[in-house]
């Protein structure tokens, strides 16, 4: 296994830190045994005897196993997701973008997840190295260097301008000298001379440096898995803690609680509103840059962990008991759950022998022009009243339904023609049958009197009449309705779907 791999990026230093927020959880997980018999120890003897032998070996199976196709395993465990993983089908959505635009995304695959794994672990190691670099320099472990970065922090603060300049600066000083520097080095130190003096000219002796990635197997690749690790633990650990605590005040589980953050939130953004441009932003991001610096010190760290012990864990009981009171005492929440009203028209068929039958009760008033009447040629609903169901995600919040009495009103709404209105008695809505006219009526005619009179174009039915004892019996057609409502209310939801399984039964 080689000691590193030269010109590649490696954390070679400690190990990426874990964070720790569950001090119990590090304890439970994590059983190490220290206890090793003879018999392992001659195992590792001679497994160190045979390392480069088994080197060779591992190496010449990897350089078989990518020049030959994929083994029977990955090909059964790759037909074995397919079934199990959906594949997407992007066939139809490919008409619509252009060949040149589209970029191709393949589907999951074990020897293609196999592959990028390893390629992308052999070049994390510059991340890791920035990581690590960004962590000594915040934990003071050259103060010199820790004190520089806050200069250029406090520059690029008094003088945001800078921000154009930094970038250029970096690429200077941490690219281009150090690679020229690669090219053109210093001589070698056993030179004796009274003065030292490092000479930029001459033609360039060395090679140009180039970032390589990590030879596989080798000890930067198992730092470089090492860290990736530790980061995902520390990714998973700080995605719980912050769902902890943020879900609670921001979820509305706690609907007053919620409420006073909703509240407080759109008064500062008002205000920030109005007033931000009035903020010394440089002086507030100046004194944040300090003191976030300043709290990875050593001693500083100690001296708030004993400050957060003796003073804030004390007083923070009390503190939440003001914000709870303020809460009870402030916040007021609509307790009614949202109510709505719906409707069912109840509609009857007349029967050969001139009566009146039931036929069922639907969501459609099923008038001579609506939609249903015309596509199927039959109405769709239910027989009784106890087959009528509520809006999913609602329920009845009265027992019985109410015949609504102003008929005339819903007839208008929508607009409804060819129709007659009863505005008195069970208000009935019948449709009307012209003798010799088929067109759509137009107007609005009061048949009070034998003859009517017209209010729209002369000569054409009307769009609904109010009804009339002495002529309206022998117009209407086969069909008529009328419009029953009842209140609803919200339902619970339920996370597990129990709202909806309660409604199925």
């Amino acid at each position: 296994m080689d000691e590193f791999t030269a010109d590649a990026f490696a954390n070679r230093d400690d190990p990426i830190p874990v964070i720790r927020l569950n001090t119990t959880r590090g304890s439970d997980d994590e059983v190490e045994d220290t206890n090793e018999s003879p018999h392992k120890k001659g195992t590792r003897e001679r497994l160190r005897k045979h390392k480069s032998e088994l080197k060779e070996n591992i190496r010449k199976a990897h350089s078989k196993a990518s020049e030959a196709s994929a083994t029977v395993q990955d090909r059964l465990l790759e037909k074995l997701l397919q079934q199990v993983i959906p594949i997407e089908d992007l066939s139809e959505n490919r008409k619509d973008v252009e060949p040149i635009n589209f970029v191709e995304r393949p589907a999951f695959n074990i020897t293609t997840m196999s592959n990028n794994f390893r390629r992308f672990n052999a070049r994390i190691g510059v991340v890791f190295v920035f990581q690590a670099k960004v962590i000594r320099l915040l934990s003071w472990k050259q103060w010199s260097h820790t004190l520089s970065f806050l200069a250029v922090y406090t520059f690029v603060c008094l003088d945001p301008y800078l921000l154009t300049v930094l970038p250029l600066a970096v690429l200077l000083l941490a690219i281009l000298i150090p690679s020229f520097i690669a090219r053109h080095p210093a001589p070698p130190t056993t030179i004796t001379a009274d003065s030292f003096t490092y000479s930029t000219t001459g033609p360039p002796i060395a090679p140009a440096p180039t970032v390589k990635p990590v030879k596989e197997l080798s000890k930067d690749f198992f730092r470089n898995m090492r860290d990736l690790q530790n980061c995902m633990e520390d990714f998973s650990q700080l995605h719980d803690q912050i769902i902890t605590l943020i879900s609670p005040s921001t979820n509305f589980s706690n609907e007053p609680l919620s409420s006073t953050v909703f509240l407080f939130l759109v008064v500062t953004a008002a205000f920030m509103f109005i007033a931000s441009h009035l903020m010394p932003w440089r002086f507030i991001f100046l004194t944040i840059g300090w003191t976030i610096t300043s709290l990875g010190h050593p001693t500083i760290q100690r001296q708030m962990l004993t400050t957060h012990t003796t003073v804030v864990k004390p007083r923070a009981k009390p503190l939440q008991a003001s914000l709870q009171a303020f809460i009870a005492q402030d916040i007021i929440l609509d307790s009614s759950p949202e109510t709505r009203e719906v409707e069912i028209f109840e509609l009857q068929k007349l029967s050969r022998a001139g009566e009146w039958e039931h036929w069922l009760f639907s969501s459609s008033p099923y008038d001579p022009m609506s939609s249903m009447r015309m596509e199927t040629g039959r109405p769709i609903g239910c027989r009784f009243f106890e087959d009528v169901k509520s809006p999913r995600g609602w329920e009845w919040s009265e027992k019985k339904w109410a015949l609504d009495l102003w008929s005339r009103e819903w007839v208008e709404e929508r607009i409804i023609t060819g129709v007659e209105v009863e505005t008195e008695g069970e208000r009935w809505v019948y449709d009307i049958r012209y003798e010799g006219h088929e067109e759509d009526s137009v107007g609005v005619v009061d048949t009070g009197s034998n003859m009517g009179s017209l209010r729209g174009k002369k000569g054409l039915p009307v769009s609904w009449e109010e009804a009339s004892d002495v002529d309206g019996a022998g117009r209407r057609g086969e069909w008529r309705r009328r419009r029953w409502v009842r209140m609803v209310k919200r339902r619970w939801e339920h996370e597990d779907g129990e709202g909806d399984a309660a409604e199925k039964k």
